[in-house]
């Protein structure tokens, strides 16, 4: 019946409504990396015979070379340095870094910077220890001279860089001494300039509060997602410039001396490359000098794309804003120094 005023009222459920159970809504099947993998891989079976014509030139054939070269070279560092990154991101106390550290901040930076040595990996995994140190008390400016030492000195970099430039072990002591010297700068400029507001402290639950397996599973993964996939970026993109940039644009470059530590700085921030596969990249780029190339070594670990990104997530855009053109500069004026003098 018709309330007054010709309004209805609410409906009245009945007991068979009452009494039927409630379905949970069906969970919506996303698309994943496995997914997208397989697909590629039937793609490649259904089209590997026009894949065989179009790849049988001779220009595509040298990229294919100088690709699958600098993935085949550069792996082995890739995986070994994420495994040993992950076993002492997780299993070392981060409270053992804050003791062993000097008290006095001036002294804490190059500490800090050649405690790097005993870090292996790509830096990636240094932006979440670096804000791990911070929350353990550990000064800003010593953390971030850590940041930027650790990727470019330690063990596995220095000794990819051997490999990657035979008969020229001077790349690899130029390398190491030159981002050790730019890491130590940057930690004494944010010691002298530097405010605390302009850093949001981080939080990295996936190592914080899982237990140490699935932490060490999880930062295995998360290097191995950023580092690998970056790392077939700069491949293709080295392949890509050996074999479609014209030889005389590459020549004009390279043989001018600033232009040539100019390009190969702004490369190593658009590559992206991870530390352990870097050496392998700039091996590739035979038409620019030694000092070009260790400007681009120096700058790649230390400022990228993906660093800029990660750090202005982790820390803050006021910090990244400020922190990476003033390495870029940095970095670039003394790998070019170094290279100089040592090259």
């Amino acid at each position: 019946m018709t309330p007054l005023g010709g309004v209805a009222g609410p409906a009245v459920e009945s007991a068979e409504d009452i009494d039927r159970p409630t379905r949970p809504a069906a969970p919506r099947r996303r698309i994943g990396s496995l997914e997208v993998l397989a697909g590629l891989l039937i793609l490649l079976v259904i089209l590997r015979e026009p894949l065989s014509r179009v790849v049988s030139g001779p220009r595509l054939q040298t990229w294919t070379t100088v690709f699958v070269s600098v993935l085949v070279q550069a792996a082995p560092f890739l995986v070994f340095g994420v495994v040993l990154s992950a076993v002492i991101a997780v299993f070392v106390p981060r409270s053992f870094w804050a003791k062993a550290l000097p008290s006095h901040p001036a002294l804490a930076v190059p500490a800090a910077g050649l405690a790097g040595v005993v870090l292996p990996g790509c830096e990636c995994g240094s932006v979440p220890i670096a804000g791990s140190l911070i929350r353990r008390g550990v000064t800003p400016a010593a953390a971030l001279a850590f940041l930027l030492a650790a990727p470019a000195i330690n063990p596995i970099v220095l000794t990819a860089t051997v490999i990657a430039f035979p008969g020229r072990p001077e790349m690899a002591v130029a390398r190491g001494v030159a981002s050790l010297v730019v890491a130590v700068a940057m930690g004494w400029l944010w010691l002298r300039l530097g405010k605390a507001e302009w850093i949001r402290l981080p939080r990295r639950p996936d190592l914080d509060d899982a237990s140490r397996a699935r932490a060490f599973w999880a930062a295995c993964r998360h290097d191995v997602m950023h580092a690998g996939g970056f790392l077939v970026v700069g491949a293709a993109a080295a392949a890509t410039i050996n074999v479609v940039v014209p030889a005389a644009w590459l020549q004009a470059l390279a043989g001018d001396p600033v232009l040539s530590v100019i390009t190969l700085a702004v490369l190593a921030v658009l590559l992206s490359i991870c530390s352990e596969a870097d050496a392998f990249v700039a091996a590739s780029l035979t038409q620019f000098s030694l000092t070009a190339r260790l400007v681009f070594l120096v700058v790649g670990p230390m400022v990228d794309l993906k660093l800029i990104s990660m750090q202005a997530g982790m820390f803050g855009r006021r910090f990244a804003f400020r922190f990476a053109p003033a390495t870029l500069a940095a970095a670039v004026l003394i790998g070019a120094g170094f290279g100089t003098v040592l090259l």
